[in-house]
């Protein structure tokens, strides 16, 4: 063993850690689908296979194996201790293949809890879905990486030429690897907004910054006397996706044209993450009528943000967590993104300005009680923090190709928690914004119906604001 035995985990990361149970995993994933370049022949996907088989160096994450007791602490393997076979998995679709069956394969295989005796890690390569085409369905264990630090791996990983070939897999590009993407990258410093560490002065006006947030935050939270179309913690309604939830997961996805989001936020004077929100909003507002389980006030999202700064890189997460509302007690759609506007807006404008460090702080704090809940596995007993988890990660901004294959399709695949049902993902890919679906099987009859509600909202929407 060499390296590092001795890397304790932050806080914000063991959380993750502290919170997994056999029913509430706490890896998160990603869904990719490739064409094959048009020279391929018919042993394109398996010559790719053995090519990576013969890859055995491992950057981090994927050489971090868990240590214990006391503290949680990341180990680091020397790349002959790490069993490649166990990690790497060639898999097929039942013939003749489809979406149905591929969302049936990664369902099963994103509910399985990842073995701690062993990197957190899971690479599954998937052939058969359609002709030309295959697939890749990688899980991470939460501690170890967020959503921006994912499509930081991708961004490295993917390249923008598509005659590169003998490209890397994940593992050997990792946080640290070679970065493959052909990008040109501008040496440029990284910078905070207030650095913890030099300005005595930005240190204090960060503190009161923390502070007041939070304050004003759960002083809202208690009374209920939030302002406007403010969300808070712990002041969302009870519904069908705030229950207990089983290890059986469910996956759905949905598709966009980026631009056709760029017009609708331009029309609606909101940013696509607007739009984005409103469209959810509308489709849950329709899935829980039909169960005759729509509350009579709006749903609340937890949204995700990063806070990681320009160039970061590296394991474990940097987000923090704002409260929005999806409207979805408004019937019209106009209304509802009117609603979902100054919600985010003021959500916001909570957010305090703060350093790294501080803003860890923060989250830790903010999030607190309901980690508290999920740590103590008593989540779905009580008042929800908030109906749902919505997060909208910038994506990769160009095509993308591995080994000549284009990049057509890459989803999220999100965690869930004792009274948080449901979790919904996009992602910006090149001109495609991608949407996953995450679902307690037991708990949310037919989750496509979500994602296809949520594609008519889309419609109603631009119909309502008068575009084509």
């Amino acid at each position: 063993m060499l390296g590092l035995p001795g890397r304790i985990l932050k806080i914000n990361d063991a959380a993750w850690l502290f919170a997994e149970s056999r029913r509430t995993p706490m890896h998160v994933g990603m869904l990719a689908t490739f064409s094959m370049p048009e020279d391929a022949d018919e042993c394109y996907l398996e010559d790719l296979v053995n090519h990576w088989r013969t890859v055995r160096t491992f950057r981090p994450p994927f050489n971090y194996v868990l240590r214990g007791p006391g503290l949680p602490r990341w180990g680091e393997l020397t790349d002959d201790e790490i069993d490649l076979d166990y990690h790497l998995r060639h898999s097929a679709v039942p013939s003749p293949g489809g979406q149905r069956e591929l969302g049936v394969l990664v369902s099963r295989l994103h509910t399985s809890r990842l073995d701690r005796r062993y990197p957190l890690w899971e690479c599954h390569v998937i052939e058969g879905v359609e002709p030309g085409k295959w697939s890749l369905y990688m899980k991470v264990h939460h501690s170890q990486i967020d959503g921006v630090g994912g499509v930081r791996l991708a961004r490295r990983m993917f390249s923008v030429d598509p005659d590169d070939r003998d490209m890397l897999p994940p593992w050997a590009v990792g946080t640290s690897g070679p970065d493959q993407s052909g990008v040109a990258h501008l040496d440029r410093k990284r910078e905070e907004k207030l650095d913890d560490g030099f300005d005595p002065f930005a240190i204090v006006r960060s503190a009161r910054s923390v502070v007041g947030s939070l304050a004003k935050t759960y002083a809202e939270s208690a009374t209920g006397l939030h302002v406007g179309d403010r969300a808070v913690p712990f002041r969302a309604p009870r519904s069908a996706l705030n229950v207990r939830i089983q290890a059986p997961r469910r996956f759905a996805t949905q598709i966009y044209e980026v631009d056709r989001l760029k017009r609708v936020a331009k029309a609606a004077e909101g940013s696509i993450n607007d739009v984005f929100l409103a469209i959810v909003g509308g489709a849950l507002r329709r899935y829980l009528d039909e169960l005759g389980a729509l509350p009579s006030t709006a749903l609340t999202a937890n949204v995700p943000v990063s806070v990681r700064p320009e160039g970061g890189a590296g394991v474990g997460n940097s987000i923090t967590f704002l409260y929005a509302s999806l409207g979805t007690d408004i019937a019209d759609p106009l209304d509802r993104i009117r609603v979902v506007h100054e919600s985010t807006r003021a959500a916001k404008d909570r957010l305090p300005e703060a350093g790294t460090t501080l803003m860890d702080t923060y989250t830790a704090v903010l999030m607190g009680p309901f980690l508290g809940q999920a740590v103590l596995g008593v989540g779905g007993l009580g008042p929800p923090d908030a109906n749902l988890v919505v997060s909208n990660v910038p994506g990769l901004r160009e095509p993308r190709y591995y080994n000549g294959s284009r990049l057509e399709e890459y989803y999220p695949l999100s965690l869930l928690f004792h009274g948080q049902a449901l979790n919904i993902t996009g992602i910006s890919n090149a001109d495609c914004f991608c949407i996953g679906f995450t679902g307690c099987r037991d708990s949310l009859p037919h989750l496509q119906r979500v994602a296809v509600y949520s594609g008519e909202a889309l419609q109603e929407l631009e119909e309502a604001l008068g575009l084509p």
